[in-house]
């Protein structure tokens, strides 16, 4: 049987994957951020993402994606995306794209 990384873990080394990014918290939840701004957290063994355009509806298509609601009053916050740890693999194109889009 095939181990699946531990997701915290897994979240620190996609955040880690973009330059100058900073561990921090937002939410209450582990975060990284770029410039003082966040791009992702760490939520229910998810990564979340903020993204926009084509790198946000890439991201909703994948399987168990939803708008992130931290709150779980359903005022999901448009611009984040939650992506389940069955797509761990692509949590650091993700990280990437998503801060580049709070630089931009």
């Amino acid at each position: 049987m095939i181990e699946m990384p531990d997701p915290e873990s897994s979240f620190i080394s996609a955040g880690q994957t973009v330059k100058n990014a900073e561990q921090s918290q937002i939410f209450g939840k582990p975060c990284f951020k770029v410039k003082g701004k966040a791009f992702s957290c760490f939520f229910e063994d998810c990564m979340v993402f903020k993204l926009g355009g084509q790198d946000h509806a890439e991201a909703m298509k994948l399987k168990g994606s939803k708008l992130f609601d931290p709150s779980g009053t359903g005022k999901a916050m448009r611009e984040w995306v939650q992506v389940t740890a069955q797509h761990v693999e692509q949590w650091g194109s993700f990280a990437k794209k998503a801060a580049r889009h709070v630089s931009g």
